[in-house]
């Protein structure tokens, strides 16, 4: 990594860690919806190197109950869609916004299959579909949605979790590097 690119990461590092208690569990609900996270992450402060704070958010999020899981779910807009079930600071709107810019040239074919498969999905297991999006088109996500589909009650909301912990990853890395 580049002298300055580390240098820079270390100076973010070091804001996060001066923050108040409560500006820190902000900055981190911006990157993970769940309320024990955020606590969790704050109270694990100070982080001495951006894989310190990467490894703690990985620990702490596998060591959550499933209402912690569906909290940070309910944080997120539905795939095509811009507004989450819960409130969003404007950062993380716009950070969905740029992980679900792959929808932005789906057709009109692509956006309502998606709408009736993230209705589905949600009748299914009970909450809205998590894809780590960044990086991946309209029918890529449908594909991924139509298999997940196909998953059992117990098996979907750790496959969801899972996703959720890259979501978390990226907007970590997002939060090192504004």
């Amino acid at each position: 990594m580049a002298w300055w690119l580390t240098e820079a990461l270390n100076t973010q590092l070091k804001r996060l860690n001066s923050l108040s208690s409560a500006r820190a569990e902000a900055e981190f609900l911006k990157c993970c919806g769940s309320r024990n996270w955020a606590r969790a992450m704050t109270s694990g402060r100070p982080f001495t190197a951006p894989e310190d704070l990467l490894a703690r958010a990985d620990s702490v999020w596998r060591n959550l109950r499933e209402e912690d899981w569906l909290e940070a779910f309910r944080a997120h807009p539905k795939i095509g869609e811009q507004k989450a079930a819960a409130t969003q600071s404007e950062q993380a709107q716009n950070w969905s916004k740029q992980e679900q810019s792959g929808i932005a040239g789906a057709d009109t074919e692509t956006r309502d299959a998606l709408t009736a498969g993230n209705q589905e999905y949600e009748k299914r297991f009970g909450f809205i579909f998590i894809v780590c999006a960044t990086g991946k088109s309209s029918a890529e996500m449908l594909e991924i949605l139509t298999r997940r589909l196909q998953n059992e009650s117990g098996t979907e909301l750790p496959v969801a979790a899972e996703e959720q912990r890259k979501i978390t990853r990226l907007r970590l890395e997002k939060l090192l590097t504004q």
